[in-house]
């Protein structure tokens, strides 16, 4: 079982109490930088510092008297700090407070979401080297093609995943942004020494030009990573599900000692955890969309953004932490079944042999569409007759006055097909 923080530590980014929190804090800064700046007398400033509070419950009913979520939260903290409570928030517009906390809250959702993917990244590197040379066939459109190993599979997706780590960092940067800007961003209130201290306290970087809000391309970034990881990890669970077909099965979730498939057969055995995977991905990209939606607003500010936000991107940070999760899981007992490769690779009884065949005749000295000609005539042979492609081939005059017996076993050798594979998990740093 892999080692992993609880369940609940990414939903609780999202809960009220961590969002008022940070409101808090924000608010606490920013009177903290007024002070430094003689804005602020010192003793409103402890009083501030050691009196703030407030109670989520208490919020929430004076929200639903003054409708507006802000104003509910200062009203409520300046009950605890009395007098003092008049330095708060000074020159400040609600969306100081509601776009810094969310770069906060977003940024912390990104750096969780990082440790899942770096605990995926790393399941896989062990996974790929374990089956390195594992011979499988391949398959385009479906159809068997040549051979390869599912060690090579696997490193395919540890590359995809290192790319989906570098997107993450990238969009992380680019939502690690406050503002502490005024009404419409031109500090007409405030001094930016203010903006500045806040953002340096709570590890964000100011934006250089804001308005009432931060720019919801930065958003749109950050929501449509997370989509393109729903997507990879879709991609992983439809070739996981493909694998496990009762005519394939090359690979197996694990299916663990009292789970069931079905109500009504008691042999199944279902690939659930991929297809729930991969029906998720969907969500995403959902909320991506909606996340697009969002850059253009009015003017300054509008408040289209604002109700979608509150749903997609806590939802999307909280699924995609669960899709990763379980995806790391499904990879690391996966059930892999190297008898059955070898087996599917004889499926076609050798036609998977077919380009080294026409590359010897070729080098031979015949033009390529002519050998591609008698390969193919062979070829369609065996898919009639189910022969053996080898022995069709030897018997076949124009192919026999070109090749002898020992190079077309070469043709045939399957370990030749797979020389370069240490040479490509040096390229991807496994090696």
């Amino acid at each position: 079982m892999i080692s992993r923080y609880t369940r609940k530590e990414i939903g609780n980014i999202w809960e009220e109490e961590n969002k008022f929190s940070i409101w808090l804090k924000i608010e606490v800064l920013a009177c903290e930088a007024q002070n430094k700046l003689g804005q602020i007398p010192k003793e409103a400033l402890i009083d501030i510092q050691t009196k703030s509070k407030f109670e989520v419950k208490k919020i929430l009913e004076i929200e639903e008297v003054v409708k507006h979520d802000v104003i509910a939260f200062l009203t409520n903290v300046g009950e605890y700090v009395g007098p003092s409570s008049r330095f708060i928030h000074l020159g400040m517009t609600s969306s100081d407070v509601l776009d810094t906390c969310l770069a906060v809250q977003m940024k912390q959702s990104g750096e969780l979401i990082l440790k899942d993917l770096e605990e995926l990244k790393s399941i896989l590197a062990r996974r790929a080297k374990e089956f390195k040379n594992t011979i499988m066939i391949g398959r385009s459109h479906g159809i068997h093609a040549e051979p390869t190993t599912f060690g090579l599979k696997l490193a395919l997706w540890y590359e995809e995943i290192k790319r989906n780590i570098l997107r993450l960092q990238n969009a992380i940067s680019t939502i690690s942004v406050g503002q502490i800007s005024g009404a419409v961003g031109t500090f007409e209130h405030l001094d930016p020494f203010v903006e500045e201290y806040v953002c340096e306290k709570l590890g964000l970087k100011p934006a250089a030009v804001s308005t009432q809000v931060l720019q919801r391309d930065r958003h749109a970034e950050f929501m449509t990573t997370l989509a393109i990881i729903g997507s990879s990890l879709e991609k992983f669970a439809t070739e996981i599900r493909h694998l496990q077909r009762t005519e394939v099965l090359e690979a197996e979730e694990y299916f663990s000692p009292g789970q069931k498939g079905s109500s009504a057969m008691p042999h199944k055995r279902n690939p659930i955890t991929c297809e729930r995977i991969a029906g998720l991905a969907r969500v995403l990209r959902g909320n991506a969309q909606a996340a697009l939606e969002n850059v253009s607003l009015w003017h300054e500010r509008d408040i289209t953004h604002s109700s979608v936000e509150r749903i997609v991107i806590p939802d999307s940070c909280i699924l995609i932490d669960y899709m990763l999760f379980n995806m790391s899981n499904v990879l690391d007992k996966l059930i892999v079944y190297p008898e059955n490769m070898k087996r599917n690779i004889n499926l076609t009884n050798g036609l998977i042999f077919s380009q080294p065949v026409l590359l010897a005749l070729t080098n031979k000295g015949l033009r390529r569409e002519d050998a591609y000609k008698i390969v193919q005539k062979n070829a369609m042979q065996v898919w009639e007759t189910k022969k053996d492609f080898k022995e069709v081939l030897k018997n076949d005059p124009e192919v026999s006055k070109l090749l002898v017996n020992h190079e077309l076993d070469e043709a045939f050798d399957i370990q030749k097909s797979l020389k370069n594979v240490d040479y490509i998990f040096k390229r991807t740093g496994l090696l």
